[in-house]
């Protein structure tokens, strides 16, 4: 037996005897799955269990060192930890973007005191983080960024306006870019990382409704709030390269969830989401021979299937690439582009699939409409809510630019 192969055993016995078996099944569920913070909750107490097992053995990041909480594993290895879990269709045992934002940004760019301070806190679930980048008059243009922060001794005052800061009602702290040289020649050189405590006086955070009903964004005002000088992610003015790194972080993380459909481990035959949709034909359209009955959408159904399968296949590659120390580049911005398009497809599908059914809604009371199931009113929210897929995280269209400039090398 191979030492991989003697991993292997290892995971398995764990999560087999140790991650409570009413996890299995539920991957995809949003109740089983752990963001962590201040204000952690579990909407399954099962999932306490496999957050305390995962984070005592550093699987929630399976690949950072071990001094700051992770794993210490190989990508190899980190590959047989993700298989196992997809075997057993078990949740992620935490999410969020402290695992795949500000984690990974803080081992490239952080200081070492930083990293022991966040980086232990993020494996455990103690903080929640969210992202400081877009405001009312930066957005596609973000290096146009007006939020100041101004030095006074060992701190900065930050005063401003964010949004789009998305579960910021949710979070303890902020990454953000700011506004540190006001008179840089290049706007993108007056700008620095910087870290912010909510609890810090000065903040208020305020949610944003979308028209899907519910919305995890919020937007959020700084007024004089006083965040220490020691908060600064790489040097002082040079924030735009931290904030392009973790760009790629974000639009690989955000290609992945879009674009999996559900996969967690493309060497396990678990695809929940096109399982799904075939289920669904079949109760929705009708069935013959055991195969839904309609040819054309068979087809339909067939082709998102081998291109959800492509894509993720695509995706590992940059993980084993990333696993083995290189940086994401350019690539995240077609993973972005081609993995929120393929969930948009995703989701007309599935409204194709329930034709009238898909358009139900609650009453002003807010009681489940005449005639329609939850899943069939959720499919209408999820449905309107993935139309802003190719807006979060950089427009199809900066994506399409960044790919023109960095790949092709066409002219501005």
């Amino acid at each position: 037996m191979t030492e991989l192969d003697e991993f292997r055993s290892q995971v398995r016995r764990v999560l087999e005897n140790e991650v409570p078996a009413a996890l299995r099944g539920r991957a995809t569920d949003p109740k089983a799955h752990v963001w962590g913070g201040r204000r952690m909750a579990f909407a399954l107490p099962e999932s306490r269990a496999w957050l305390e097992v995962a984070a005592a053995r550093g699987w929630t990041a399976p690949t950072w060192p071990r001094e700051y909480g992770g794993g210490g594993l190989s990508g190899e290895e980190a590959k047989v930890l993700l298989s196992e879990i997809g075997r057993l269709a078990l949740p992620p045992p935490l999410v969020g973007f402290g695992l795949t934002m500000i984690g990974p940004t803080l081992l490239q760019f952080g200081s070492e005191r930083l990293r022991r301070e966040h980086l232990p806190k993020i494996t455990s679930g103690q903080i929640r983080w969210c992202q400081g980048y877009s405001e009312p008059n930066a957005g596609s243009d973000l290096a146009a960024v007006q939020t100041s922060a101004v030095r006074d001794g060992d701190h900065f005052v930050v005063n401003g306006q964010k949004i789009w800061t998305s579960y910021g009602d949710l979070s303890d702290w902020m990454f953000m870019i700011v506004r540190t040289d006001p008179g840089a020649k290049k706007k993108q050189a007056g700008i620095t990382f910087l870290l912010v405590d909510f609890a810090t006086p000065g903040i208020e955070v305020r949610p944003i409704r979308l028209i899907s009903g519910a919305s995890p964004f919020c937007e959020t005002f700084f007024s004089d709030a006083r965040v220490p000088v020691e908060n600064v992610v790489g040097e002082l003015n040079a924030g735009w390269t931290v904030a392009k790194a973790l760009l790629g972080h974000e639009r690989a993380m955000i290609a992945n969830v879009m674009g999996s459909g559900g996969r967690r481990d493309t060497a396990s035959r678990w695809d929940p989401a096109e399982e799904r949709l075939a289920a669904l034909a079949k109760q929705y359209v009708g069935q013959a021979g055991g195969r839904v009955a309609d040819p054309v959408l068979r087809d339909r159904i067939a082709q998102l299937s081998m291109d959800t399968l492509c894509f993720q296949l695509t995706v590992q590659r940059a993980a084993d690439g990333a696993a083995a120390g290189h940086r994401p580049g350019a690539e995240t911005s077609m993973f972005k582009l081609y993995g929120t398009e393929l969930n948009q497809r995703r989701q007309e599908l599935m409204l194709a699939i329930r034709g009238p059914q898909s358009l139900g809604w609650e009453s002003a009371q807010g009681e489940p409409g005449d005639g329609f199931s939850a899943d069939e009113l959720q499919q209408t929210r999820d449905w309107l809510r993935s139309r802003g897929n190719t807006i979060e995280g950089g427009t199809s269209e900066v994506q399409l630019n960044v790919l023109a400039k960095q790949v092709l090398g066409l002219p501005d």
